[in-house]
């Protein structure tokens, strides 16, 4: 992997400050993606996930979405699945609408 790049880097640091912060590991899990640490960053969507399932609904979203762009569309409708869902429990129906598209867009 190549050097990681300022945003990173500040987006580390600020964490560093707060671990706790769910904004910015959500921020440094899409900034790993962007970077191409397609491993890393798709592990920390899941920490965000199992930290607090029920309200990291982007989180699944872009799991989905990472694992759609590989091809890999079995992981890509579980996680997608499972997004859905959760979205429509809290009311969100923007996100679930977007990961059906993604979802919709596995099968064609």
């Amino acid at each position: 992997m190549a050097e990681k790049s300022a945003r990173r880097a500040a987006l580390e640091a600020s964490l560093a400050e707060d671990p706790t912060d769910a904004f910015l590991r959500y921020g440094l899990a899409l900034q790993c993606l962007r970077e191409g640490d397609t491993e890393e960053g798709r592990q920390r969507l899941l920490a965000l996930i199992a930290d607090d399932p029920e309200e990291q609904i982007a989180a699944y979203q872009q799991l989905g979405q990472s694992y759609a762009e590989e091809g890999d569309a079995a992981q890509a409708t579980e996680h997608l699945r499972v997004g859905i869902a959760k979205a429509r429990l809290k009311g969100d129906w923007h996100a679930a609408a977007e990961m059906e598209g993604i979802l919709s867009q596995l099968s064609t």
